[in-house]
């Protein structure tokens, strides 16, 4: 029986190995999946353990993505545009980093929400590791224009000189203009948009999207609700989404997500 696990710290609440459970059981896989606890300043060893003990595949969440670039042999497109890795691919004696976050959230935006994405104006906030990740498939689904808005403009510019793309730029948090389509959240969860000092006319007549789900999104999703956003929804069809996405990569078989998700929803 081949075995996957998440990595992470901390990692006690992901519900990665009840998804993958669940899609192993709908596909008829065998397959074991753990939550694997790496200390903050060993996750290397903790890889190469896992690995060295026959781990056939990993997921990775925060704070290891950008460590985990760091550790794979080789790259697909969008980890190498991200910077970060979210998704280990074993192949041989070869590991293969991934980012299946965006691809993740483009298939629930458009198939499970309904987001048009082409002529969008999405308005991106943050300038970590989330928001690295899901640029490069949002970029692909040919929207007018992406803007990052973050704290620190400098992080922010950093993404967007490593683009260079003119669809994408940077705006000040305080300082935003315009009607937006599409706004999501990738900010540190528990932030709400006062706290971020947003207009929340910007947010008006909105689909928000927070790539946090559960407890962690509510703030945020109240607070654009109450400032007129048309509709807004947390990231727990993107973690379903993403996961589904290593799941392929690492079984060859595409899970249906919609049960996978009404049941998280349920629970």
């Amino acid at each position: 029986m081949d075995r996957y696990a998440v990595v992470g710290n901390p990692v006690a609440h992901s519900r990665s190995p009840e998804i993958h459970a669940a899609f192993a059981a709908q596909t008829g896989q065998r397959l074991s999946y753990e939550k694997l606890l790496a200390p903050l300043d060993n996750f290397a060893g903790t890889v190469d353990a896992f690995f060295a003990a026959g781990g056939a595949g990993l997921n990775v969440t925060v704070p290891f993505k950008e460590a985990a670039y760091g550790w794979v042999d080789e790259r697909d497109e969008y980890a190498g545009a991200a910077g970060a890795v979210n998704t280990i691919v074993r192949r041989g004696a070869i590991f293969r980093g991934c980012n299946t976050d965006g691809l993740g959230l483009v298939a629930d935006l458009e198939r499970n929400l309904g987001v048009v994405l082409r002529n969008a104006r999405i308005l991106l906030l943050g300038a970590g590791g989330a928001v690295r990740g899901v640029l490069g498939p949002l970029l692909g689904c040919a929207p007018a224009a992406i803007d990052i808005a973050n704290r620190t403009l400098d992080r922010a510019q950093a993404i967007v000189d490593r683009l260079e793309d003119p669809r994408v730029a940077v705006r000040r948090l305080d300082a935003l203009t315009g009607r937006y389509d599409l706004v999501v959240n990738g900010t540190a969860a528990g932030l709400d948009g006062a706290s971020l000092a947003i207009d929340p006319a910007r947010i008006a007549r909105a689909f928000v999207y927070d790539m946090a789900y559960g407890e962690a999104a509510q703030g945020f999703l109240s607070w654009a609700a109450g400032a007129g956003a048309v509709r807004a929804v947390d990231g727990l069809g993107m973690l379903v989404e993403q996961a589904a996405v290593a799941f392929h990569l690492w079984r060859g078989v595409r899970p249906d997500t919609g049960p996978v998700i009404a049941a998280l929803r349920r629970s």
